[in-house]
């Protein structure tokens, strides 16, 4: 039995995840000693970790875009709180865990909980509402969080964490650290993030989203999509299941924005504002809705274009608009999907063909 036959023989989830992890990992493979031996320069060396974070937030994303059908506008708010809950976190485990790798796990553990809280405080009341509405509630969301950052000032010292609404001096420290300085947001963060942690995250992400998407809760958040009556009509509980989707979205971004805060020496509060809600957004219809390989594809590519575009100079950003354009119309165009199905059958039939070529030849051989 040929590797194409067994391959074939495998259920559709098992496929997917073939597709998926493999993609993931061999591009980590050719990545990492690339990276290592310096072989690419430091400009896209340094976006390795990005694009691993925004590859997350595409996926948790498309979890409540595409699997949920819900529209979120306030990814990078769930974003911002697991970065600076995190940054916080990795201040104050400083002194007390010394090992590099170890306090980044803890930070993003701790980034993830805390978005996850949010996610679940928001997901209560906003998820009783509906397409157009609750884009606008969740892009509130957003809003809020940037500006409560924007207000708030922590501080380390012998004693402890010192929190403040109104100025550095009404934090009370003796010879300690500003952690969180308002609107300039995190200052002097010790980098500990890496493409390795990237990677990580990308499969844990993966393996969580794609685990639920193909179980029960999975096919339940699908029926609540495609039809919330007859959902609610067979016992399926909606706000439990919409619930379970938000949360699990909010605290996957969450854990990404502790991953981008840890590989910065500052981050602003204005970085997660509603345009980077969009540009998540983008990647994920760029890539296709409730389609995770599409959302990591769409994600690499449209990241690294306007740094590849850089010899253009000011014309680099109106080059990445017209990409975008086009790819739109192109995955929305009958005909585009006929040539890209005529392309994929003939590669089938000539890998077909060459396997039933191997196997005739070993029929000759062993009647011979």
């Amino acid at each position: 039995m040929s590797i194409a036959s067994k391959y074939k023989a495998l259920s559709k989830y098992a496929r997917t995840n073939i597709k998926t992890y493999g993609l993931v990992i061999i591009a980590f493979a050719i990545m990492f000693p690339l990276q290592s031996t310096g072989t690419i320069n430091n400009s896209i060396s340094g976006q390795l970790v990005p694009i691993c974070t925004y590859i997350v937030l595409a996926i948790s994303l498309n979890l409540t875009v595409g699997i949920l059908g819900e529209l979120s506008l306030g990814h990078a708010g769930f974003m911002s709180v697991g970065a600076f809950s995190g940054v916080i976190a990795a201040a104050a485990f400083r002194d007390s865990v010394a090992s590099d790798p170890l306090r980044l796990l803890i930070v993003i553990i701790i980034g993830g909980i805390f978005a996850g809280i949010a996610g679940l405080l928001i997901g209560i009341p906003v998820l009783r509402l509906r397409g157009d509405y609750l884009a606008i509630v969740t892009l509130a969301f957003g809003e809020i969080i940037k500006n409560i950052i924007n207000c708030l000032y922590v501080g380390i010292d012998s004693k402890g964490l010192h929190f403040s609404m109104k100025d550095t001096a009404s934090l009370g420290m003796t010879n300690g650290k500003i952690v969180l300085n308002g609107p300039q947001g995190a200052v002097g963060i010790t980098k500990i993030a890496t493409f390795t942690a990237g990677f990580i995250l990308i499969l844990i992400t993966l393996f969580i989203v794609l685990n639920m998407i193909y179980s029960k809760t999975g096919r339940a958040i699908t029926a609540i999509r495609d039809n919330r009556i007859a959902a609610e009509s067979v016992g399926i509980s909606v706000t439990k299941y919409k619930l379970t989707a938000f949360i699990t979205s909010a605290a996957l971004a969450g854990m990404a924005g502790a991953l981008y805060a840890m590989n910065f020496s500052t981050v602003a509060p204005k970085k997660f504002d509603f345009n980077t809600s969009i540009l998540i957004l983008v990647f994920v219809v760029l890539g296709g809705m409730g389609n995770i390989m599409g959302s990591i594809i769409a994600t690499t590519v449209l990241y690294m274009l306007p740094e590849l575009l850089r010899e253009f100079a000011d014309y680099r950003m109106l080059i990445y608009a017209i990409v975008l354009i086009l790819v739109m119309l192109a995955t929305n165009s009958t005909k585009a999907k006929l040539i890209t199905e005529s392309v994929k059958f003939k590669i089938k039939g000539v890998f077909v063909r060459k396997n039933k070529d191997d196997s005739d030849k070993g029929e000759v051989t062993d009647n011979g």
